[in-house]
């Protein structure tokens, strides 16, 4: 497939379906370059791994991506997602001390709350969008917790969370028309409106500390450092993008598989103890992040050919994860799956830190979700719209229905 035409074709399918393409890639030419954007997709799992993996060779500094003429903005400073080690290894020492397994663990019985509350507004009705009803509000809410700012600017969160996964389409944009405005809540993750709010929060919980993940953030310190104002603000952006549309995804993705598999379905509300390996599996089958970012930061081999250093490489995570030479009969959703080494929260140094809060909301709605609402089904059963970007791997609407009980009759 000639190159230009590839990456539309990309373009064109990615939010929709982009697993017959990706198919087609790792056979005919598992990595392509387009010489256009400065780009190299990745497409097997041995490779898209290696990129995620080998720092040394594939850089998370994004500066190096910019071309002449191309406005750095905010993006010139460092920051988590865009740094390597030994800088990378420091903030993120630093940023687990406050965001530690033992403070996301503690969230169990508050989601299993706020998932109930959600429900309970829509249960009479005997319909809902489950992506608007539940599994967008439920992470914005649940983070929002978390970082201790009010439940009022909720709906503002969804606004900045939206611009920052758009901007990954950015990479695909040749001009600076293409790119479109990068100020505002399109900057990067601490710049913009959004890099405003939160500075008012952090000032504020220096001032007057509470018991939330910011005060934390402030407080956290190793080997005598502490936080910089720019990562406190990078970390808090961070979150809210991956504490939130992410976790919206693996919801809507896990409840419409499962709506595709009644046998999926039933084998997991007769036996609740599949349900860990089936979200396994959805993060494996649909993957809510498509692809990552690196740039080649020396010569080095990459699936047979040569990538010059400061090149733009894409690991294509959806990619990865039907790869047939890792998943036997990969493009079946298969929840008994063993092993399943996916690779949808990333590798290497870069592992996704909301990992385990994105399994742990999903372990504790699905469950929930399935007892109260009984015989779920979709309301109609043609396409639904894809989410916005192309970063993201999920729908916008998901209109569900479920049996009423029978209502009582005075005599």
């Amino acid at each position: 497939m000639e190159e230009s035409a590839m990456l539309n074709r990309f373009l064109a399918l990615q939010r929709r379906n982009p697993y017959p393409l990706y198919w087609v890639l790792r056979r005919v030419q598992p990595v392509v370059r387009i010489a256009r954007y400065d780009l190299w997709f990745a497409t097997r799992y041995d490779d898209v791994k290696k990129v995620l993996s080998d720092h040394e060779h594939f850089s998370s500094d994004f500066r190096r991506a910019f071309r002449p003429g191309e406005e750095l903005d905010q993006s010139s400073k460092i920051s988590l997602i865009g740094s390597d080690p030994p800088v990378h290894t420091k903030l993120r020492g630093l940023m687990t001390k406050a965001f530690t397994p033992k403070a996301i663990a503690s969230l169990e019985s508050r989601i299993g709350e706020l998932t109930h509350e959600l429900i309970d507004g829509v249960a009479d009705a005997g319909r809902m969008d489950l992506v608007q009803d539940l599994a967008y509000p439920l992470p914005v809410m649940v983070i929002a917790e978390m970082l201790g700012v009010p439940a009022a600017d909720r709906a503002q969160f969804k606004i900045w969370s939206d611009a920052i996964v758009r901007s990954a389409d950015d990479l695909f944009s040749s001009t600076e028309d293409e790119r479109g405005n990068r100020q505002g809540a399109d900057a990067p993750l601490g710049g913009g409106e959004m890099g405003a709010y939160f500075a008012e929060i952090i000032a504020q919980r220096r001032a007057n500390p509470q018991n939330d993940l910011i005060s934390g953030l402030v407080a956290a310190e190793m080997d005598g450092q502490k936080l910089s104002e720019w990562d406190l603000l990078d970390f808090c952006g961070l979150l809210l993008v991956a504490g939130n549309v992410t976790t919206t995804n693996l919801i809507s993705n896990a409840v419409m598989l499962f709506l595709e598999h009644r046998d999926a379905l039933e084998a997991v509300k007769s036996n609740p103890a599949l349900l860990p390996d089936a979200i396994e599996e959805v993060l494996r089958f649909r993957s809510p992040v498509q692809f990552m970012f690196r740039v080649s930061s020396a010569e080095t081999e990459l699936g047979g050919r040569t990538v010059p250093p400061d090149q733009r490489v894409i690991a294509l995570i959806g990619s990865a994860n039907r790869d047939e030479s890792q998943f036997e009969h990969a493009n079946r959703f298969d929840i008994t799956r063993k092993p399943n080494r996916h690779i949808a929260f990333g590798q290497g140094v870069h592992y996704c830190l909301g990992a385990p809060l994105a399994r742990l909301e999903a372990k504790v709605v699905l469950p929930i979700l399935l007892e109260r609402l009984p015989n779920l089904a979709r309301t109609t059963s043609g396409g639904l719209p894809p989410t916005d970007g192309i970063l993201l791997h999920g729908v916008k609407n998901l209109p569900v229905r479920w049996d009423m009980p029978p209502r009582m009759v005075a005599v």
